[in-house]
């Protein structure tokens, strides 16, 4: 039964069937939801979002619509060994030595790829010689569509190289020019750029540079991007339009166990990944072991978040590891890494690095209000390194930005909490049957103090697998329960958002793609159940029922500024247990 005021005339009603089909005995069970939709509490603006990690390859050959794989062949191992990987040579030994060396002309980037090539034009293998890179599993590439090449190049005489798309045994030429570099001094370094329009579809393309010209010539920063991106900002489009699909009211970045890093030298730091990309070092991604470029970086993360229309909530180094393994020794410079980030991110054009976003083509401010002290620390055994740590980076950031929510990740009770924060992290991960249990959760959290941000929830293990309908049940379930919480629970978001097929470092995930394709896990189609419950009228509901099978319920109304009528969406979940 649903009461409905004069203007509230349409009524939208989504439900999960059970997993499992229903037996004989409970197909005469009954149940009935009254709502009352005359009046009800308004869910916070903010309430629903998405997290996006560096894990998976979710961004480096994923979101970020980079093409080349280690482009500033500056990627290490583990143990700090040269890796340039996955490069490979076009030709043999006795044609084309490549190494690399220390000589690379950029700042923060120390390595170049040195190629000598020992044969000369009739000599060499098939007319060129040269390396190539198949970039993340392969480059999708799409006829008629443009391709922007660019790398930086050194050579004492005057060098003839071949710039091509080919099929991945290089047999098939999918777009090529030839570019020409004069010869110079062996210090100076040419940057070479040139559009390649691709001709035929290969999605397990790679890109290749080749010469004959016999001599010694050095490579570096070598990037293929398409022209076509999500918004002219460099993510891969269908990617973006899944995700802006949901509606995200925020974006929670850059992690996650990538925020801290397995080892602290490792962990993500932003001054690291802004300015031009081809002075960014790239770090090893110890968390999840793999390098990234970091083209995705702090300033396009704030883009991101901008061109989705979501508030960004950024993530900082709070001076410790993963799990608390490793401290630093002055947390005073973590702190003023972090105000210097805020700085970026809001400050005026004039200020120090507010002129340095400027420069990078965004005088304006962006909307940044909420940042939260690193990531899951108050959860290992160090919880009180943590605790000595947070008032460190709260008291000066609230004494230079007093506007800016700042989060603490110790989940604590609000009765418990020990310290000031405007809202507390909650992280989950559970079976189908707990995870809809936990609904209630929250029923009997204090109303007063500082709200609850659910930052990390799915149905994970067994029932979660790589994506099913159980765990997709059991997480609205949980929704539901947040939603009817929603005077105490701010925000929430999933976790994580994507997954490349051939790194499938955590499952479940959002969504799952390759190089070409990509398709949203019923995790992901059940968060659209929920893209309009952000500042939407939580409607008061009562569930009569005679089942014994537990039932879920809520009903939310939403006024259409564009025709001013009101909608209503009421959701039913039954248990998965």
């Amino acid at each position: 039964m649903v009461w409905l005021p004069t203007r509230c005339i349409a009524l939208l009603f989504c439900c999960f069937s059970s997993v499992e089909r229903p037996s004989v005995s409970n197909r005469n069970q009954k149940a009935e939801l009254v709502v009352n939709a005359s009046g009800g509490r308004q869910i916070p603006e903010t309430f629903f979002g998405i997290f996006f990690e560096e894990i998976n390859h979710a961004g480096a050959g994923g979101l970020w619509a980079e093409l080349v794989s280690n482009r500033g062949f500056e990627a290490v191992r583990q143990n700090k060994s040269l890796n340039i990987h996955p490069w490979s040579l076009i030709g043999d030994e006795s044609s084309i030595i490549v190494s690399t060396d220390r000589s690379s002309c950029f700042k923060r980037n120390k390595i170049a790829l040195r190629m000598e090539v020992l044969c000369d034009g009739d000599t060499c293998p098939v007319g060129r010689v040269g390396v190539y890179n198949p970039g993340f599993w392969g480059m999708d590439i799409k006829q008629g569509k443009i391709y922007k090449i660019v790398f930086y190049l050194r050579s004492l005489t005057s060098v003839n190289i071949s710039v091509s798309l080919t099929s991945s045994d290089g047999l098939r030429t999918l777009a090529n020019t030839n570019l020409i570099a004069s010869a110079g001094d062996v210090s100076n370094w040419t940057k070479m750029e040139t559009l390649l329009e691709a001709e035929e579809t290969n999605p397990n393309a790679r890109l290749q540079l080749k010469t004959s010209k016999k001599g010694v010539m050095w490579i570096d920063q070598v990037s293929a991007i398409p022209l076509d991106t999500y918004k002219s900002h460099g993510f891969r489009n269908d990617l973006s339009e899944m995700i802006a699909n949901l509606k995200p009211r925020f974006l929670r970045f850059p992690g996650g166990n990538f925020v801290g890093g397995d080892l602290l030298r490792n962990a993500f730091r932003w001054k690291d990944t802004v300015g031009p990309w081809e002075e960014r070092p790239g770090h090893f991604n110890d968390a999840w072991n793999y390098w990234t470029d970091d083209g995705l970086g702090y300033f396009e993360f704030l883009q991101l978040s901008e061109d989705l229309g979501a508030l960004p909530i950024w993530v900082f180094n709070n001076g410790m590891s993963n799990l608390g393994r490793e401290k630093a020794s002055n947390v005073s410079l973590f702190v003023q890494e972090a105000l210097e980030g805020i700085e970026f991110a809001i400050g005026d054009p004039s200020s120090k690095w507010g002129s340095v976003r400027a420069a990078m083509r965004h005088p304006k401010p962006f909307d940044l209000r909420y940042v939260a002290v690193g990531n899951e620390e108050c959860y290992s055994m160090e919880k009180n390194a943590y605790k000595e740590n947070y008032p460190k980076f709260y008291d000066m950031i609230k004494r230079y930005y007093p506007n800016i929510k700042v989060i603490s990740n110790c989940d604590e009770s609000v009765d418990q909490l020990d310290h000031p924060t405007d809202l507390y992290d909650f992280h989950i991960y559970t079976n189908a049957s707990d995870l809809f249990s936990k609904a209630h959760h929250f029923d009997h959290t204090s109303r007063s103090g500082p709200k609850v941000f659910v930052s990390e929830y799915a149905v994970s293990g067994k029932d979660g697998g790589t994506g099913s309908l159980l765990a997709a049940l059991g997480e609205a379930g949980f929704l539901v329960g947040l939603e009817r919480n929603s005077d105490v629970v701010a925000m929430v978001c999933y976790a994580p958002l994507f997954v490349n097929v051939h790194d499938r470092s955590w499952n479940p995930d959002a969504i799952v793609f390759n190089s070409n394709q990509a398709y949203g896990t019923p995790s992901y189609w059940l968060q659209h159940f929920f893209t309009d419950t952000s500042g939407a009228m939580l409607l008061n509901t009562t569930l009569l029922t005679n089942s014994s099978t537990p039932i879920l319920a809520s009903a939310i109304a939403q006024w259409n500024s564009n025709d001013n009528m009101c909608f209503l969406k009421v959701k039913v979940f039954p248990s998965c247990s």
